[in-house]
Order: structure tokens, then C-alpha cells, then sequence
């Protein structure tokens, strides 16, 4: 069986390489934007009184962001520009779940430029964590359409 024919280039990417593409591709970005989320809900529902929760969340947001640009442009430059050329995406379920994970760079970068002062700096505080939140939630949201359609046959959508 061609397993080409019966995955996205997603879900092919992350079941190439094991368990390193799987680790680079899913596991790292998950793993920092989980730990996020769980620190922004502690700064949230603490009203940021502990400054070592809120500093280790700072440095998560800059590592990811820094870590999935470097990401995006891979990806962008050695799979999606590719695909596109040779007309090789493998239907609709396949260009949504890989436009969608790309589309991390998004809230991941905007948590990283807001880490490193770049944005929200002027804003007051419950601004500030508002677009801090933000972007988490938008992360997870196009993560998960990502995961979602990425886990589909692409052929349903032929």
C-alpha cells in the first residue's frame, strides 16, 4: 500500500525520521506551548504574584517562538514552496493541515516578540496578559485544526 496516497504531508513529515521528526516537529512545540499554557493559567488566576512563574513563562515564549521560526522557514522553503511548484498537495485536508501548523509562527512569535519587549511592552498589565493569552489560545486552536485535518485521509476530500 502506498502510504503516500493515504496521508497528508503532516501526518508523513511526523511518521518519517522516528522518532526524530516527531520530536522536532511535534513534541518540542507541544510540550513548550502545554507548559505555557499551564504557567499562563497560574499567572492568570494568581494575578502574576509569583515573578519565578511568570519569568519561566517569559523564557518559554521566547525559546518557542525563536524555535518555530526556525521551523516555519524550513518548512516553508523545503515543503510547502516544493509542493506548490510541482502541484503535490494531496487535496484540501492536506493544504489545511499544513497551512494550519504554519500558522503558529503567528501566536508563537507574537509570544516570543512580546518576551524579548517588542510588543505590549506599553500596554498595562491586564492588557498585557489579555494579548499574552491571547496568543496561547490561538496556538492551540490552529495546533489542533493542524492535528486534526492532518490526521485525515486526504482522499475523503477527492
Amino acid at each position: 500500500m502506498d502510504m503516500g496516497n493515504t496521508m497528508t504531508h503532516y501526518m508523513e513529515l511526523l511518521a518519517t525520521n522516528q522518532p526524530w521528526n516527531l520530536i522536532i516537529f511535534m513534541a518540542i512545540p507541544v510540550i513548550f506551548a502545554e507548559f505555557i499554557a499551564v504557567t499562563e493559567l497560574f499567572i492568570l488566576l494568581g494575578r502574576g504574584e509569583n515573578q519565578r512563574i511568570r519569568q519561566w513563562n517569559k523564557i518559554a515564549g521566547i525559546i518557542i517562538g525563536v524555535y518555530f521560526t526556525g521551523i516555519f522557514f524550513y518548512l516553508l522553503f523545503n515543503a510547502v514552496i516544493p509542493l506548490t511548484a510541482s502541484s503535490g498537495w494531496r487535496g484540501f485536508a492536506d493544504v489545511i493541515a499544513v497551512s494550519f501548523y504554519l500558522l503558529g509562527i503567528v501566536p508563537l512569535g507574537g509570544l516570543a516578540l512580546m518576551g524579548l519587549g517588542l510588543i505590549g511592552k506599553m500596554d498595562n498589565d491586564q492588557a498585557f496578559l489579555r494579548l499574552h493569552a491571547t496568543f496561547v489560545a490561538i496556538f492551540l486552536v490552529v495546533a489542533h485544526v493542524a492535528m486534526i485535518f492532518g490526521m485525515l485521509n486526504p482522499s475523503i476530500f477527492m
